[in-house]
């Protein structure tokens, strides 16, 4: 029985233990070789030599010139945290790894696979995904796609191969259909330089059984990423997609504006499962949308500890009878963080249905904001919306808010709202803390708990990263 208990404690320690993770994976710089980069800032010029570089038809041209002309046009949005250190002059919008994209890993050059290989990459898909797109700075430079899924007809390629090859004209009819240019600055900025990113396409009655994934990793000082992903689950159709995105920290701005457009059909089913860990120099302006058809469903569940500044509120718009929306996040806002997070879902169809649930936590100055907007159009009868949303401050010079909207336009509906906000106990530190965990370890395992709603959402081996990077995110800032 003692040994049994001494096996215990051990392997109770060794889920808690901060120093067991290193951090430093992340911060990985490779040195940039043979690599191609377009010239700094955003003009005319600049866009026309993308484009050419990318091989773009005539119409991606024509948008991309329509885009940057929507940008010029528009003002940056004034009621988020501030950009002002984001200078759109200092910033390479297209930067290209010094190799093609390849189905063979043994072909990836070594320094890029490298990276991939200490972050997980590979062996994430080995064991549990279906197929696996890898982007470095600009481009994929690795996709595989397991034969099984290949034979039930799912499409999963790059955007450029989708834009160019058998699947054009279903990029050209859904592309920024959902988040046009017109929609923000920094969407009219996405249309404008946009490369990389992912397609795909699931078949009527298909169910992928287990999930596709795409990781984003910018290496490149001063750079900006625009990747477009563009995924079309077709009637009946069921599919979960995970993406990862990461990035080492300099002391130069970084700019993350990509787009995510998802169409969910009649009865079908999309989960959409996210790990942001930019590096503290970035600013996340990434836009994500879902468009869910007659008794279809989308499910986001999110998790954000990256970056200096983040607005990110994925919508769903509900726009089928019986259509249901549900939204699960973490936010996770440190030293020198502002993280503006939360979601949209717009009811324009009756019997509609959605559940936000989300936890924000906040340290060492960090500040989180949780900012949601609901609408129940006159369309929407016999709808329902809850909204669950619940704060942690872990010290006295953190912040958080919450700032929900709601907009019912039909008195046939039925809506609530919940907002929480707190510090951790200091009695609950102090019983753990008796019960032999040190006060780092006490207050990073109130704080897994507190997350607990998202992590139990995600597939394992994302879990447990999500875990680790609230301890990491623990590890000093105690005292």
């Amino acid at each position: 029985m003692k040994e049994n208990n001494e096996k215990n404690q051990e392997l109770s320690r060794e889920k808690t233990q901060v120093s067991d993770i290193d951090r430093n994976i992340y911060d990985i710089k490779d040195e940039e070789k043979d690599v191609y980069r377009i010239e700094e800032g955003l003009t005319k010029q600049i866009v026309e030599k993308l484009s050419k570089e990318k091989n773009d038809p005539d119409w991606m041209r024509e948008f991309r010139l329509k885009s940057l002309d929507i940008y010029n046009e528009l003002e940056v949005p004034e009621w988020g945290p501030s950009i002002e250190g984001l200078n759109m002059d200092e910033i390479v919008t297209y930067v290209r790894p010094n190799t093609k994209m390849s189905a063979k890993w043994s072909e990836v050059p070594d320094d890029i696979k490298n990276t991939f290989d200490r972050l997980g990459i590979p062996e994430a898909e080995r064991q549990s995904l279906a197929g696996v797109g890898a982007q470095y700075d600009s481009e994929l430079v690795y996709h595989n796609v397991k034969k099984e899924v290949e034979e039930q007809g799912v499409i999963y390629t790059d955007m450029e191969s989708a834009l160019t090859g058998p699947y054009a004209d279903m990029v050209k009819e859904h592309f920024m259909k959902l988040v046009p240019p017109t929609d923000h600055k920094f969407a009219a900025l996405h249309g404008a330089v946009w490369s990389g990113g992912s397609f795909v396409y699931v078949p009527p009655g298909v169910s992928v059984e287990i999930p596709l994934q795409s990781y984003f990793r910018l290496n490149a000082p001063g750079a900006g990423q625009f990747e477009h992903t563009l995924i079309i689950v077709d009637e009946g159709a069921d599919l979960h997609f995970i993406e990862g995105c990461s990035a080492p920290k300099y002391n130069v701005a970084n700019l993350h504006a990509g787009c995510v457009e998802l169409f969910v059909g009649k009865n079908a089913k999309l989960r959409y499962s996210t790990i942001e860990n930019w590096s503290k120099n970035m600013y996340n302006l990434n836009t994500k949308r879902a468009k869910v058809e007659e008794g279809g469903r989308i499910e986001w569940v999110s998790g954000s500890f990256g970056s200096h500044v983040s607005y990110l509120y994925p919508m769903s718009v509900l726009s089928g009878k019986g259509a249901r929306a549900e939204f699960t996040g973490v936010t996770f806002a440190g030293n020198d963080q502002n993280l503006d997070t939360g979601t949209k879902v717009i009811h324009n169809a009756e019997d509609t249905s959605s559940y936000v649930n989300t936890r924000s936590i906040s340290k060492d100055g960090g500040t989180s904001t949780f900012r949601s907007a609901v609408v129940i159009t006159e369309k929407a009868k016999n709808s329902k919306s809850a909204v669950s949303c619940e704060s942690l401050m872990v010290d006295n010079i953190s912040r958080s808010d919450t700032i929900p909207a709601m907009d019912i336009r039909t008195r046939y509906a039925d809506v609530g709202h919940e907002a929480k906000i707190g510090k951790i106990s200091d009695d609950a530190v102090f019983y753990l803390m008796s019960r032999g965990l040190s006060e780092d370890e006490a207050k990073a395992l109130i704080v897994s708990g507190f997350a607990d709603n998202v992590s139990k959402e995600l597939p394992v081996e994302y879990a447990v990263e999500m875990n680790n990077l609230i301890r990491l995110e623990m590890k000093g800032s105690i005292g």
